[in-house]
């Protein structure tokens, strides 16, 4: 297949910081995505919002379960493709390190409070805290992974042409990601997987939330045809048994388009080395014209029915109030930051570090320290 075109860890351009190797049962991407799965900035994806918040219900998916749903699905299209699987799982597991509290929502309230310190950007946030936020080593900030993870990270959505990103431009000054070229198969995969993965499981979240039915997604020609196959080989099936079966079939049948679509693409362009895929005009591991048009079909549908659902609209609004009150709060009341957060005052400016603090939070602590500071 393409393991001619496998970023392999024995070529690694290395680490920004020196490190003696002595787990040699691991390889460097190996070491890399294990950094992220034992970081702090990881484990509370677990608490912090996919679509669904403050939810009672404990089924909806969360960051976490989002972000190893990307990653299963990036290994699958990399194993059939003979990529590097440990890289793009890195890759996928660390896509969304930097969404702060209540998804999007959050990071528009972060991004209005610092307008005139910088903004934020969750992609922004991820490079912080995988080079500076996270504390476990005492040689160095962050998880000081490799070239490969980091541009991966950085550029998973494309070539990075945007000078208001100031945060990715001065690291990229320090350790130079290559902005102006494309990612590795390997970033571009995990990127395409993130498409499948909210595609299908919003999708199916928002049918346990019963925000859509399955009468609704029959009307997609996509869907119709996935939901014909399961009635036809399967009578009186359960309604929740066919929700699940219509996601699985529709993931499988997208990771084998990217996989076949991908190998057409560099086999058309005659790509031949890792240089070729990273001049390419565009991205290489893609969909076919005819699945990128259901895929955008499905996301038109989701925006439609679901995202701008006035259910989820009113808590949306309501967890924007609480992260700029939050922010005001603890601007003013900086003291009231814990003694290791206000001494990085000398390294960053207060507005920053506020952000990072709240940017931290997970959905539920947001909420407590909202409780305390109005109470």
């Amino acid at each position: 297949m393409l393991n001619f075109l496998s970023s392999k860890p024995e070529n690694s351009k290395g680490r920004l910081y020196k490190e003696v190797d002595n787990q040699s049962s691991r390889s460097l991407f190996q070491r890399d995505r294990d950094r992220v799965i034992h970081s702090t900035a990881f484990r509370k994806l677990n608490q912090k919002t996919q679509v669904f918040i403050d939810s009672e219900n404990d089924y909806f998916r969360t960051r976490l379960t989002h972000s190893l749903e990307v990653s299963q699905i990036s290994r699958s299209i990399c194993n059939i493709l003979n990529l590097n699987e440990d890289l793009s799982e890195c890759i996928a597991l660390a896509h969304d390190l930097g969404h702060p509290p209540f998804g999007h929502n959050g990071e528009n309230a972060l991004n209005y409070k610092m307008k005139n310190y910088g903004g934020f950007n969750h992609n922004e946030q991820t490079l912080r805290i995988v080079t500076k936020l996270e504390k476990k080593y005492p040689e160095f900030e962050g998880l000081n992974l490799t070239w490969e993870s980091l541009e991966g990270i950085v550029k998973h959505n494309g070539i990075i042409k945007n000078n208001n990103l100031k945060e990715i431009n001065q690291f990229n000054d320090i350790y130079n990601l290559e902005l102006n070229n494309n990612p590795s198969l390997e970033a571009q995969i995990a990127a395409i997987s993130d498409d499948v993965a909210y595609n299908n499981h919003d999708l199916d979240d928002a049918m346990r939330a019963n925000l859509i039915n399955i009468e609704q997604i029959y009307e997609i020609k996509y869907f119709k045809n996935i939901i014909n196959n399961i009635r036809n080989k399967y009578k009186n099936i359960e309604k929740s048994m066919i929700v699940s079966l219509i996601v699985r079939n529709s993931i499988n049948l997208m990771i084998e388009n990217i996989a076949k679509t991908t190998m057409e693409k560099i086999k058309k362009n005659q790509i031949r080395s890792i240089g070729d895929i990273n001049s390419f005009t565009g991205f290489l591991a893609g969909m076919s014209e005819e699945m990128l048009e259901n895929s955008i079909e499905i996301r038109n549908f989701l925006y439609n029915n679901v995202y701008n659902h006035k259910t989820l609209e009113d808590k949306r609004k309501k967890s924007e109030i609480i992260l700029r009150e939050l922010f005001d709060y603890y601007q003013s009341n900086f003291s009231s930051l814990p003694i290791d957060w206000r001494n990085k005052e000398k390294l960053h400016s207060k507005e920053r570090i506020l952000c990072d603090y709240i940017a931290g939070m997970t959905d539920r602590y947001a909420y407590i320290q909202h409780k305390l500071i109005n109470e």
